[in-house]
């Protein structure tokens, strides 16, 4: 069952997630194109890895081979050759095999989530982003940090698989009407940024009053030590 979110608390989390947005936004080169070919490689690259080791990867994979049709022509070892480095190899082969299945289909992307989860490597979540990111879709996103960002300030502590299924609504359910483009994003900077695992920067969160997490982590260092 989703935490209850009033439609003020609804609209007040919204307004100070994109408020800090409009300010704080990192700069990305893939948030400068709706290319679903290039924000799928983004999302392929940016898997388990550092915004600032995916950065030099990305420019120079699509300076490579700046289309689907591009990269399906490529050897795989060339692809893999350039993807390798970051770590997690098989990033390269999936690249490869999806575009290759665009291209036996006729090289038109796909355009809905059920066809772009059947591309090879890509699940609810790269898909949710290619929707969201270019087709301005209000399809939701989870990665790591926007998972943690939402269990921790609505107080999400349900096992593991009811908790996934939970965070997915919440993150469905915080998306303003057209605008999934701008929240999605937001709520992946505010993640990696001050929400961060280790050490969260809670005193330069917009969502500090409202958050469970620190509350309760204030509470916890009000109360006196055992004897």
């Amino acid at each position: 069952m989703l935490p209850a979110i009033g439609p003020g608390r609804r609209r007040s989390f919204q307004r100070r997630v994109l408020a800090w947005y409009a300010i704080n936004g990192r700069d990305l080169p893939w948030r400068k194109t709706r290319d679903p070919y290039a924000i799928l490689v983004s999302e392929v690259l940016s898997h388990q890895t550092q915004i600032t080791r995916v950065l030099p990867v990305y420019e120079r994979l699509l300076g490579r081979y700046p289309s689907v049709q591009a990269l399906a022509q490529a050897p795989l070892a060339d692809v893999k050759a350039i993807t390798d480095p970051l770590g997690y190899k098989i990033r390269g082969g999936w690249l490869h095999a999806a575009a290759l299945r665009v291209a036996e289909g006729g090289g038109g992307f796909p355009a809905t989530m059920e066809e772009l989860r059947r591309l090879p490597g890509v699940g609810r979540y790269t898909a949710g982003a290619v929707m969201s990111f270019a087709h301005h879709r209000d399809a939701p996103v989870l990665d790591t940090n926007v998972a943690r960002l939402l269990r921790r300030h609505f107080g999400v502590a349900v096992s593991d698989r009811a908790r996934t299924r939970l965070l997915w609504d919440l993150a469905a359910s915080v998306i303003p009407k057209g605008r999934g483009y701008l929240i999605n994003q937001a709520l992946m900077d505010l993640g990696a940024i001050v929400c961060r695992a280790r050490a969260p920067r809670c005193g330069d969160c917009p969502l500090r009053r409202s958050c469970i997490f620190r509350a309760n982590a204030r509470q916890e260092s009000r109360r006196p030590l055992p004897d």
